[in-house]
């Protein structure tokens, strides 16, 4: 797999963590399943899974938060966590027309988990992959979201590109999918890290840029043959997920999740009329327990700290959704659709 950084190429100035991904966040890990076949019908899709903390610590809720650029998807969840500002459990992204089997199978592995839980209201987010694959044939499983939740039992590396969500997904007219950076900074007395995972499959050719670059203009259809997606340019989403160990509430994640809009439009992102582009923010650095009757002790950072974890955002979503568009490989996909990946040789040549 290949990233953004083995091409000689760098966003931003702020230290990476050491994996430059989400799981630099002590306890957050992520895990995928991909289901790629060609019979019966095409499959090129799949389900990832971020988990918040460790699978024996879901009993601790995260504060969270949401924002939405433009509001063309789903994110199931959503109404109880901007009521609440509290996040459980895992967070699935997947396909538009699966998010339902996500949901249900993550309620069943919760009340497999706890027998007593009677009631569960998972967050799962999507973008369309009918381009590539064969969306309505509804290829995954309820064993397939099981497996990306094994698969997220494990810290560590994140794999990209063409992968669980991202599998069939395509960005800025070239082969998308996940993406994963972060950042560490110093604010408040300490310093902490901001890691992000994108899901991305939006945009046009001529508005892609790299920091600051039109790179899109140089590697357009001349060059690189565009998709034929008769939906155009305009019909694909983002979904961004935004976590950081800095102790900070509910409110807080809510500003955090908004600067994700600042790294889209950094590489060329608009937020068009057919985009879903919806962000999540959580903190890990205050445990709220479930259930809890009586007053829980919280820390938050002031308001005058929170610059920084701004701008370390801003940076990771960028270079998450470029590492997403490195990593993947050209895709032929339903209807023999072919999804060209972008040329690492003309990427280095911006150094």
């Amino acid at each position: 797999m290949t990233r953004l950084r083995d091409l000689g190429l760098t966003i931003g100035s702020a230290p990476t963590g050491s994996l430059n991904a989400i799981t630099d966040v002590s306890g957050v890990s992520v895990g995928h399943a991909t289901v790629i076949r060609d019979e019966p019908r095409v499959a090129r899709t799949g389900v990832s899974i971020v988990s918040p903390r460790a699978r024996s610590e879901w009993n601790d809720l995260c504060y969270g938060g949401l924002h939405s650029l433009n509001g063309n998807g789903e994110m199931t969840g959503s109404h109880w966590l901007e009521e609440s500002g509290l996040l459980s459990g895992p967070i699935g992204i997947t396909n538009t027309h699966q998010v339902g089997l996500v949901r249900d199978t993550l309620v069943a592995e919760e009340v497999r988990r706890d027998p007593e839980a009677t009631w569960c209201l998972p967050i799962v987010g999507e973008t369309y992959d009918g381009f590539l694959n064969d969306i309505d044939a509804f290829h995954l499983t309820a064993d397939d979201v099981r497996a990306a939740l094994a698969d997220a039992d494990r810290p560590g590396p994140v794999v990209e590109g063409n992968v669980g969500g991202g599998t069939g997904m395509i960005c800025h007219q070239f082969k998308g999918g996940i993406g994963t950076a972060s950042r560490r900074v110093a604010t408040g007395g300490a310093t902490y890290t901001v890691g992000v995972l994108v899901q991305a499959n939006y945009g046009a050719r001529d508005l892609l840029r790299l920091d600051g670059r039109p790179v899109g203009r140089t590697i357009g259809a001349d060059v690189v043959p565009l998709p034929t997606d008769p939906a155009g340019a305009d019909a694909g989403s983002i979904i961004v997920i935004v976590a950081t160990d800095a102790p900070l509430l509910a409110d807080q994640c809510k500003r955090l999740a908004r600067r994700a809009t600042v790294g889209l439009a950094r590489v060329g992102g608009t937020g068009s009329n057919g985009s879903g582009d919806i962000f999540l923010a959580f903190s890990t650095g205050n445990r709220v327990p479930i259930g809890a009757s009586t007053p829980t002790s919280v820390a938050t950072l002031p308001p005058g700290a929170m610059t920084p974890l701004f701008d370390a955002t801003a940076e990771a979503v960028e270079e998450s959704i470029w590492n997403a568009l490195v990593a993947a490989e050209t895709m032929t996909g339903h209807h023999g659709r072919v999804v060209h990946a972008i040329p690492h040789d003309l990427l280095t040549t911006l150094r």
